[in-house]
């Protein structure tokens, strides 16, 4: 019988994503404390934005910015609001999602999710650009050509859409979202942002009753 799986579902670009970053790495080092061997943990990519090479709308640009201000308000976050004057937003996040999916193949996803949360929010870079995306494998040791081209398959594309059926099979409340897998149901698991007790202890009764 398979392991019971708690998906993590989010996309690399979500700005609440990044807020709950603390709480997620915490209650990730308390899973693996208590049910390393009673649980699997995956990171699963829902996909926000399709690509499009569009400039992002004034008025959505604002909007996300306002965003930000709100996260750091509520959680603490930084933000580096640079980004808004620097770059050239696009409202494209598959890129970044499919630029996970290359790393989870040399073992380096969560290493990747980090790298492009910490370009996008800390240091003004834009993930919605291929060679963004592909400097920031190079300095996880992923070759950078090797990775433009996967960046650009069809088993890449393939992959994404398939991961992005999943999670709308999943009962999720947007990004991110934690949904527990055991026996074939998908229990979904309360996602608390500033305090990772709230889904451990769901997650204890889920694996409790199975």
């Amino acid at each position: 019988m398979a392991k019971p799986t708690l998906y993590y579902v989010h996309d690399p670009m979500c700005s609440w994503c990044w807020g709950y970053r603390p709480t997620w790495d915490m209650l990730q080092q308390q899973l693996q404390q208590e049910f390393a061997e009673q649980l699997d943990i995956s990171y699963l990519v829902g996909g926000l934005a399709p690509d499009s090479s569009a400039p992002m709308p004034e008025a959505m640009q604002q909007m996300l910015e306002q965003t930000w201000q709100r996260i750091h308000q509520q959680l603490g976050t930084q933000f580096n609001h640079d980004f808004w004057r620097m770059c050239q937003p696009r409202r494209s996040t598959y890129p970044a999602c499919r630029a996970t999916l290359v790393a989870r193949q040399y073992g380096q996803e969560q290493a990747m999710v980090n790298a492009i949360q910490h370009a996008y929010y800390l240091y003004a870079q834009n993930p919605s650009d291929i060679e963004v995306l592909c400097a920031l494998a190079e300095s996880l040791g992923i070759n950078p050509e090797q990775c433009k081209r996967q960046l650009l398959s069809e088993q890449t594309e393939q992959q994404l859409q398939n991961e992005i059926h999943l999670a709308r099979q999943l009962p999720i409340q947007g990004f991110p979202s934690l949904v527990l897998v055991a026996n074939n149901h998908a229990y979904p698991i309360t996602l608390d942002y500033q305090h990772w007790q709230t889904s451990m202890a769901d997650i204890q009764t889920v694996l409790a009753k199975i």
